[in-house]
């Protein structure tokens, strides 16, 4: 080389297979795995934001209908269905893998390392940071024993053939395998939740008294599967709401008067078809299990029967109509739709089980029982669903639909109380027959929800030993305390220890230590105090 030239040195070029090794290494680190981890939260806050289609396409329309430029562009990275995006599936999917390829090698470096002894004994055990000497009154044999017998209780794993005046110990192996067992128990609640996704289902349905519903898709108000559910292959069951019943707070007053007191509902259901039915109990924190499903009894309100005939008394419209309530004295508003009149007529108002008229409120309720039930509603007629749109049962869609007037030029209001009936203008009748009640059940299947209570049960538990077991080692060593002409028959016995990361309660642990150790050997004939050296 000639003088004032500088040998260059190249980095070699990775190939295909080299550029894969780095990638998978990549991938498979904790780093990356806690990275995704926190992606994946954040991809989920979107369905937090906006309405998602599965479940409630209504409110997914009525937006689109309101943001006609930005809607568009939602929908095409798939906001309005997150959980089932290519985004959010290949972030869930990436995690995944990436624990696994971070769990199984150090699985097997953790397994070595439990089937691995600990290690000899360093030469000078004043050089680290804890240790303490001390002085007893036993051979140097005695004395190593009699550490080893309170390490045991300590569950420590020992070093063979360290020889009887040393000892090498070990403990606290526990925490590595919690925090391996964590973080199978966090990959295990992954995989769950999504089994859960993937072949679980959920469904609501609003049943007033007496009505019967069965297991069928048709049947539900709302359905939401899975991606993997087959909606042909549901379990079959019936279940018939036969009453609810609601107490309310008669006697307290200030805040508690109206409070419900009861909230129950008695079924008759049926698991297999063609079986005996079978009377059970409902309520809100008692759910049923049939067949696998969950049902759960969410909400209750008002149901009136309601009966419309045309001018020729034909009957247009009969059955029990769900009103939603506002408030804690369940003033309802709901609609009630006619479909079969000419145009269509569409009724949209309030219930009210108590009514009393304000001055300035106007018809309003006091009592959430049904002390005085009434029915208060407007008249519209015209096209009752415009292009053929969903919306919900509770509301009405008047965008091309007309106010229906009275001949005196006055807006048709309806006051019905059970039992009475009222003239439509233009001919037609509506009678208010009773009132029942209905209750909000919801269907859940969902086979992860126990794998994901075991997981998370476990995950816990694994976590209690992450935090509360330290890893540590413990040296020992014994030696005569006089080798001149007149030994004394005592030992000096140095007792030293060393933890695995940071462990600011290392130095009061072994304190606790040398005093167990003392107590099991006799004292000292000289002076007998532990000293606490530095280096």
């Amino acid at each position: 080389m000639a003088p004032g030239e500088h040998a260059v040195t190249t980095q070699p070029r990775l190939g295909p297979r080299g550029w894969a090794r780095w990638g998978w290494r990549q991938l498979t680190s904790m780093r990356t795995a806690l990275v995704l981890l926190l992606l994946l939260a954040v991809a989920a806050v979107p369905g937090s934001i906006w309405p998602q289609r599965p479940v409630d396409p209504v409110r997914v329309r009525e937006y689109q209908d309101e943001h006609p430029d930005l809607a568009p562009v939602l929908d095409a990275l798939g906001f309005f269905d997150v959980y089932s995006s290519p985004w959010f599936a290949a972030i869930y999917l990436l995690l995944m893998v990436s624990l696994v390829g971070c769990l199984v090698p150090r699985t097997r470096q953790h397994l070595r390392a439990l089937r691995s002894r600990p290690p000899a004994v360093p030469r000078r055990l004043e050089r680290l940071a804890e240790h303490r000497t001390l002085r007893v009154g036993a051979p140097p044999e005695d004395a190593v024993a009699a550490v080893r017998r309170v390490l045991q209780r300590r569950r420590y794993r020992f070093r063979d053939g360290t020889g009887p005046v040393a000892l090498s110990a070990e403990g606290g192996r526990a925490r590595e395998t919690g925090n391996l067992v964590f973080h199978f128990s966090l990959l295990a609640v992954i995989i769950s939740v999504a089994a859960g996704h993937l072949w679980g289902w959920r469904g609501e349905v609003i049943l007033a008294e007496g009505e019967t519903f069965t297991n069928t898709v048709a049947e539900y108000d709302t359905l939401q599967p899975g991606p993997w559910v087959d909606l042909n292959s549901l379990t079959p069951f019936s279940l018939t709401l036969q009453e609810l019943t609601v107490v309310f707070e008669q006697q307290a007053g200030g805040a508690q008067f109206g409070a419900p007191r009861e909230f129950t509902a008695t079924v008759s259901t049926n698991g297999q078809p063609g079986g005996e039915p079978e009377q059970r109990r409902l309520a809100v924190n008692a759910p049923l299990s049939l067949s696998g499903t969950s049902v759960y009894l969410l909400g209750n309100g008002y149901a009136p029967v309601v009966t419309v005939r045309d001018g020729d008394g034909r009957v247009l419209y009969r059955g029990a109509t769900p009103f939603l309530p506002q408030d804690d004295l369940y003033a309802s508003t709901g609609a009630v739709k006619v479909p079969a009149a000419d145009p269509d007529w569409g009724f949209h108002g309030a219930f009210l089980p108590t009514l009393h008229f304000d001055e300035t409120a106007g018809p309003v309720s006091t009592f959430p029982d049904l002390l005085d039930p009434a029915l208060v509603l407007g008249m519209y007629e015209g096209a009752l669903y415009p292009e053929g749109r969903p919306q919900s049962v509770y509301t009405l869609d008047v965008s091309q639909m007309q106010e229906v007037y009275r001949a005196d030029g006055e807006r048709a209001r309806l006051l019905l109380r059970p039992g009475e009936t009222v003239d439509l203008p233009g001919g037609g009748t509506m009678t208010l027959e009773e009132v029942v009640r209905w209750g909000g059940l919801v269907m859940r299947h969902d086979p992860g929800r126990v794998p994901v209570l075991v997981s998370a049960a476990v995950l816990l538990l694994a976590l209690t030993l992450m935090l509360t077991v330290r890893r540590r080692r413990v040296f020992a060593r014994a030696a005569p305390a006089d080798a001149g002409a007149r030994p004394s028959g005592d030992t000096v016995l140095v007792v030293a220890a060393l933890a695995k990361g940071s462990d600011p309660a290392l130095g009061e642990a072994l304190d606790r230590l040398c005093e167990q150790i003392r107590e099991a050997l006799p004292p000292a004939t000289g002076e007998d105090h532990p000293t606490k050296d530095r280096p």
